[in-house]
């Protein structure tokens, strides 16, 4: 009876235990897989061709930035393996936990500031850490490149980047214990194709544990067709309102000579195909859209809109 007691509490306290303590298996520690990889490279992959195009613009020079590595290392490796000085910006992905490192050589952020200070885009000979002046101007480049990391990352997962802080080494930063994996992003940036250096960045296992179903090649290849929410789609209609679009109306057509052409003169009459009671065409932008009629109003020449534009409705016509 004494013994029934004893196993009862040991198999209390070993559920409790269950509860508060997550398996782990010691061959098999938890890493990214190969896919995962795969899915970072492209995700970023469309990262690196947007903020190129928006550096460029931005900047008023022509930037090419391309994904040249994606690798999984300690955190202590992936440390000891930058250079220093270097701007490392901190940042998080909302609803994403814990936080990712964005480091920018000292060759790429010199250039940029150099640019947006009002010089040709140089760089600095000697490497040296950023004035107080400087790093303001490196923390809105850096939120440009955080913005367009959300929207490529948007594609797969909703995600909302936030800039935390700006450092000038590693070092100081501990994002996460020195054992821990971490997945590295390598790009490689061209400048006016005559100045290079690299930027990275760095996603701590424990950020992305929660979303890794979602980075799979197969998954991204889905969700790529996936139609845009309410909330995009109003978004996209706001910012076409106010585009401006061709619109002709033809009355009729028909076939004449060359030489006919070249003598027409002003009083000279056209006799069209269409029939008087025939509805009329509105092309946009050069594409048949609708069917209308003809009218004046207040003395303006206008159209009606009869109904949309159909091929065959438009053959049988011409047939009849």
């Amino acid at each position: 009876m004494k013994n029934d007691t004893i196993n009862t509490r040991y198999n209390d306290l070993d559920d409790s235990e269950h509860k508060s303590y997550k398996l782990y298996n010691f061959r098999r520690p938890d890493k990214f897989s190969k896919d995962n990889l795969r899915a970072l490279r492209d995700i970023h992959r469309e990262f690196s061709k947007a903020i190129s195009l928006v550096l460029s613009g931005f900047l008023r020079m022509r930037v090419e930035i391309e994904i040249v590595s994606v690798d999984q290392l300690t955190y202590e490796e992936f440390v000891r393996s930058m250079p220093s000085p270097i701007s490392v910006a901190v940042f998080e992905f909302e609803p994403l936990s814990g936080q990712g490192l964005l480091g920018i050589s000292f060759e790429v952020l010199s250039c940029i500031v150099n640019r947006m200070l009002g010089g040709v885009g140089s760089i600095d000979a000697q490497t040296r850490e950023l004035t107080d002046i400087e790093k303001a101007l490196a923390k809105k480049i850096i939120n440009i490149i955080i913005q367009s990391l959300e929207d490529a990352w948007n594609a797969i997962i909703p995600v909302s980047g936030k800039f935390i802080s700006l450092d000038d080494n590693y070092q100081s930063i501990q994002v996460a214990t020195a054992g821990e994996i971490v997945a590295l992003l390598t790009f490689e940036v061209q400048i006016q194709g005559k100045h290079f250096g690299l930027f990275s960045i760095c996603f701590p296992y424990p950020v992305l544990e929660t979303v890794l179903g979602h980075l799979s090649t197969q998954h991204i290849f889905q969700t790529k067709g996936l139609t845009a929410s309410n909330e995009e789609r109003l978004k996209m209609i706001s910012k076409i309102h106010t585009s401006n679009v061709d619109l002709r109306v033809q009355f009729g057509s028909c076939s004449i000579t060359l030489d006919d052409f070249l003598q027409l003169t002003e009083g000279d009459i056209i006799k069209l195909d269409n029939k008087v009671h025939d509805d009329l065409i509105v092309k946009v932008n050069g594409e048949k859209k609708f069917f209308a009629r003809p009218g004046t109003m207040k003395d303006n020449i206008c159209v009606k809109i009869t109904e949309v534009y159909d091929e065959m409705h438009e053959l049988l016509r011409n047939y009849f």
